[in-house]
């Protein structure tokens, strides 16, 4: 029988060797398949997991009782509450564990992941910690599960998980597909690289609001459909060979003698009993389901498109052939653990370079603004030079006209007024000024003892009577100006009004 520790305990040294071998997102992503592993187990031995804490989607969706691994069928009334109260309750935390996620985009996030899981139930949503390529860490929302392809008209499953970063749903989530134990990525698939990490056109022209979580899942089941991104991981023969005989033993069951048979191992699910879900993919599409066979079937499996061997064809293998095919692995494994250390380091490279080019851009833009600012100056300073060089020559030209005639000049006749008014009230105020400057000297003549004070008693009556009838003449000259002003502006509105 088929044991949940002994499947965990398994996993778990996966889990362990996924860490040291493979690179951060690597590690995080088989985490998250361990995650799932333990979860389909756990469901499967027993009912008790309805009773689990809410603190994760995924345990929410199984209490509901939905079945989340085929990834067809909308999730239960049940469900889509509990993930509905699950979102609204992460997305509102605050304190330590709070998600960092500008609160004017939340709602929209919400509605992104509803959307998602509304018509994708093989999705589930869960916090995580994510560690960046600069070493932060920091607790994001994760979508994980399986989402369908069509490959030769045959429906598959395939594990991914979608990191919704600090800056969703304004920049793309990172997606990796995340393998189990007994599936292999695709060498050199045009995107999806070595670590499971998924670069597909959607995400590289991704647009808020225009791009969504759903129309993202749509483009990666297209995409794996057309080439399909992970395949069946082909056992040693010589594991093969070590574990067969057990096939042969007392407790034999019908299923293990239909693979003797050369019945493909995936193909055999049906027979688990209705509380397994069928994997429908020859490439071990499902998460648990894989796990589950190798403990009830002969451990070996084969490479899609040939045909499985007998035991007895195993038992016989060559001895050299076995080497040279651990040997082969053994360095394929040392390669992809060297390539994965380069790419580590060409992505921190990268990032480095990336950061530079951010600042040079900034103090290109900073460049930019003080040079168009020094034009715009350049161009002010231009505009005052004219001005100045033009009156400049304008004076010069007056200078030259007027210098000959300065012994001629008639200094009465250098202001001319415009009318009699103005001519009178000229005339008037200069011989006021004048009066004024001879009483002046009067008083002074007078202190000084120059004249004697009866001729200036005399004097200064009559200077002052003069002086008043010129101040006089002067004031009603004024008021006729002002009079002659008040008809000229009446005169001009009323030709307005007319014209």
């Amino acid at each position: 029988m088929f044991r949940k520790g002994n499947a965990v305990s398994r996993v778990s040294l996966e889990f362990v060797s996924a860490g040291r071998e493979h690179g951060v997102q690597s590690f995080v992503a088989f985490f998250t398949t361990f995650w799932w592993v333990d979860r389909s187990i756990s469901s499967s031995s027993s009912s008790s997991s309805s009773s689990s804490s809410s603190s994760t989607a995924a345990k929410m969706a199984t209490s509901s009782g939905s079945s989340g691994s085929s990834g067809g069928g909308p999730p239960s009334p049940s469900a889509s509450r509990s993930l509905v109260q699950y979102l609204n309750q992460i997305l509102s935390m605050r304190g330590p564990n709070q998600l960092p996620y500008d609160e004017e985009v939340k709602w929209a996030i919400r509605q992104n992941l509803l959307a998602v899981i509304k018509d994708y139930a093989g999705l589930q949503v869960k916090t995580g910690s994510f560690t960046h390529n600069d070493g932060r860490t920091t607790n994001l929302l994760q979508v994980y599960g399986t989402i369908p392809m069509f490959f030769k008209e045959v429906k598959y499953n395939i594990p991914v998980t979608m990191w919704l970063l600090e800056a969703f749903p304004r920049v793309a989530p990172m997606v990796f597909v995340t393998p189990t134990q007994d599936m292999v990525i695709k060498h050199q698939h045009r995107f999806v690289d070595a670590s499971g990490t998924v670069t597909i056109p959607y995400l590289s022209q991704w647009i808020y609001p225009r791009s969504n979580l759903f129309e993202l899942v749509q483009n990666l089941s297209e995409v794996f459909g057309l080439d399909p991104p992970l395949y069946s991981r082909p056992h040693v023969a010589a594991t093969a060979h070590h574990r067969v005989p057990n096939s042969s033993s007392s407790s034999q069951s019908p299923r293990t003698s239909s693979i003797h048979h050369g019945t493909n191992p995936m193909n055999a699910s049906s027979n688990l009993g209705p509380g397994s879900p069928r994997p429908q993919s020859p490439a071990a599409a499902s998460f648990h389901g894989p796990h589950r066979l190798q403990s009830m079937n002969p451990p070996y499996t084969v490479s899609p498109g040939s045909s499985p061997r007998p035991p007895s064809q195993l038992k016989s293998e060559n001895p050299v052939e076995v080497f040279r095919h651990n040997a082969v692995n053994a360095l394929s494994e040392r390669l992809h653990r060297d390539m994965n250390t380069m790419v580590r380091r060409a992505n921190t490279d990268m990032d480095e370079l990336f950061n530079t080019q951010v600042i040079l851009n900034e103090r290109i833009e900073i460049v930019d603004q003080g040079f168009h600012e020094m034009q715009r100056e350049k161009e002010l300073l231009e505009e005052e030079l004219q001005l100045y060089m033009t009156n400049t020559m304008e004076m010069e030209s007056w200078l030259r006209h007027n210098e000959g005639d300065r012994s001629e000049l008639d200094i009465d006749r250098v202001f001319e007024p415009c009318d009699a008014l103005s001519n009178q009230l000229l005339e008037n105020t200069a011989a006021d000024l004048a009066i004024e400057d001879i009483l002046y000297s009067l008083d002074r003549a007078v202190q000084e003892g120059v004249i004697p004070w009866d001729n200036y008693y005399k004097t200064v009556r009559s200077l002052s009577r003069e002086q008043f009838y010129l101040r006089a003449t002067c004031a009603k000259v004024k008021a006729a100006q002002r009079h002659n002003q008040v008809e000229g502006m009446a005169f001009r509105a009323s030709m307005m009004s007319v014209s």
